[in-house]
């Protein structure tokens, strides 16, 4: 293949509408609800009861008519929680009732405990005045036979509860797609073992696998390949057959024994772009392989962070499904903010302050790790725009 600075550099928003063309989805599989969290559904829910299932109290206190409020009324039995009312509701008559309870059929409004008065008679009046019943009426929230929740949607854990309430206890969702992470390079070593002269600790993979977790992804750490083309592509090729992606990262840019991209082409991978204009993170690869999609990453810790956050995240997503995507914030420039050059869209790490603007955190450039730990997003700066004023609407992506 051509070197790479023979290759031409994209715009970003090419590179996206690629690597989002190059999407498949993934299969589907149906597992129990409680562990759905974070999946996508593959098909729509719908409620097999109507919510609530009976005019339910939403206080403690007292259920009547409301005609009778202000009157002596006798108390003739109490209702707790999961129990039907025994007893009829008659003229002049209530029914002490618990938060949850089945309001009786006769009455058409509860009272709250805090505005009874027990008499010496051992009736009850109601001091206070409500313009509320305080009662769910049956089926107000979900009717039987609703959708209450549509195929494409990524599952929070608020929709556990619903699916739960709606007797949906199997659930049919997109597979997880399986993402291989390769490490490159001879200076990498692991975390555990303290780095020689000229050597560093492998934080690449570490922090990918676990972005893709969040993202939905089922990561596996391939291991270190040393900057050697037969060995990176004995694990690379083996990757792509296990894997629906598979990300290398180093060994993307141009120096002597930056060869991923040739190793892709080796293994079968059409190569769709090698450089992106945007900062950090230029020198992105991205092929695709009749049985996976595969990305050369950046070997800097931030530039690989923030070019997963932008492409391979959304990829995955795309992959299972999911309708909405990632959404970026529009926020308020805190300061002024200022760069050297313009020809590239930046994307700089930001936090969001108390007024609800973003402010850059320090940052020394794609070597600097530990700016993202201080950072709750990170800033879109567009090309040809060399500065930004306090107050300037951004979009800001949060990581």
């Amino acid at each position: 293949m051509k070197s790479i600075t023979d290759t031409p550099i994209i715009q970003f928003e090419e590179a996206l509408r690629i690597v989002a063309d190059s999407a498949f989805e993934t299969a589907v599989e149906t597992i129990p609800f409680d562990i759905s969290s974070g999946r996508i559904l593959a098909e729509n829910v719908l409620s097999d009861i109507d919510m609530p299932p009976f005019n339910r109290s939403a206080v403690d206190g007292y259920a009547c008519r409301r005609e009778e409020m202000g009157l002596e009324l006798e108390v003739i039995e109490t209702i707790p929680a999961g129990k039907m009312p025994k007893v009829p509701v008659g003229k002049r008559q209530c029914s002490k009732i618990m938060t949850g309870s089945v309001v009786p059929a006769e009455c058409d409004m509860v009272f709250m405990i805090e505005d009874a008065e027990m008499l010496p008679s051992g009736r009850v009046i109601c001091r206070g005045s409500s313009a509320k019943n305080n009662i769910s009426l049956r089926g107000e929230d979900i009717r039987a036979g609703e959708q209450v929740l549509e195929a494409g949607k990524l599952i929070k854990p608020q929709d556990i509860a619903v699916m739960a309430a709606a007797g949906y206890t199997r659930v049919l969702t997109r597979k997880r797609p399986g993402l291989a992470i390769i490490s490159s390079g001879n200076e990498l070593v692991d975390p555990a073992a303290k780095p020689a002269p000229g050597q560093i600790r492998d934080s690449n993979s570490y922090q990918l696998a676990a972005q893709a977790e969040r993202a939905g992804a089922a990561p596996t750490f391939y291991g270190i390949a040393s900057d050697d083309e037969d060995e990176t592509y004995r694990i690379v090729e083996k990757a792509i057959s296990e894997n629906d992606i598979v990300i290398i990262t180093g060994g993307v840019s141009m120096g002597e024994f930056d060869f991923v991209p040739m190793v892709m082409e080796k293994a079968g991978v059409k190569i769709l772009f090698t450089r992106v204009a945007v900062q950090p993170g230029k020198p992105t690869t991205f092929g695709v392989h009749p049985a996976a999609l595969v990305f050369g990453l950046p070997g800097n810790p931030v530039s690989s962070f923030m070019q997963f956050e932008l492409l391979v995240r959304p990829l995955i997503l795309r992959m299972m499904g999911c309708h909405s995507g990632i959404t970026d914030i529009a926020l308020p420039a805190g300061v002024d903010y200022s760069r050297k050059s313009a020809d590239r869209m930046a994307y700089i790490p930001v936090i969001t302050d108390k007024r609800g603007s973003v402010v850059p955190v320090e940052f020394h450039g794609s070597a600097h790790i530990a700016s993202l730990t201080h950072a709750d997003g990170i800033m879109q700066v567009p090309a040809g725009k060399l500065s930004l004023k306090k107050g300037e609407i951004v979009n800001v992506r949060q990581i």
